[in-house]
């Protein structure tokens, strides 16, 4: 329940602080436009980086270290209907300020590009061990902030975070309840 609590506090805060930032900066928010091209092209991107990821943590036992002990933190006290909050709440607030707000206030660019996945690296920063965990979110914020600029479209890289973060969560809980003891 205190994981729950917490990203409900922390989506809040984003929320809150792009909110604050719309008002005070005239870029405005990236478009967020419903359509079937969109909707795919995000779901692919999602699926694309939860494939990614699994590579990669096949391949980087550093990586693999810090996300398991990333994912033990955030998924271990979850129980299966809480994993749809995990997908909604980050992908929703997260993107809105990294990929929404951010991104067109310092501009659809490469700079733009990296000062938000940059950002959003260093949000997923729990410890100082955590740094391989670091780079991969960074990495991945790329990726989103690259479909959001080619796209023009916010559903995009909303869909590839909820996409990544609910299939992701799944598997890893599926895996942790079905391990031998």
């Amino acid at each position: 329940m205190q994981v729950l609590a917490a990203m409900g506090v922390t989506a809040i805060v984003l929320l809150v602080i792009a909110r604050v930032w719309l008002y005070f900066d005239p870029a405005g928010l990236l478009p967020f436009t419903v359509s079937i091209q969109a909707g795919l092209i995000g779901v692919a991107m999602g699926l694309g980086i939860t494939l990614a990821s699994a590579a990669v943590y096949q391949l980087w036992p550093a990586y693999r270290k810090s996300a398991d002990s990333y994912l033990v933190m955030v998924l271990r006290p979850l129980h299966w209907p809480d994993l749809i909050w995990l997908g909604l709440l980050p992908g929703l607030s997260e993107e809105l300020l990294f990929r929404g707000v951010m991104l067109p206030a310092i501009g659809l660019n490469s700079l733009g590009i990296v000062v938000s996945a940059a950002s959003f690296g260093i949000l997923h920063l729990s410890s100082p061990q955590q740094w391989p965990y670091v780079i991969w979110a960074t990495t991945i914020g790329l990726v989103l902030a690259t479909g959001a600029v080619v796209t023009g479209n916010l559903l995009v890289p909303v869909l590839a975070h909820v996409v990544t973060n609910l299939v992701s969560s799944l598997v890893w809980k599926f895996r942790q309840t079905t391990a031998p003891s």
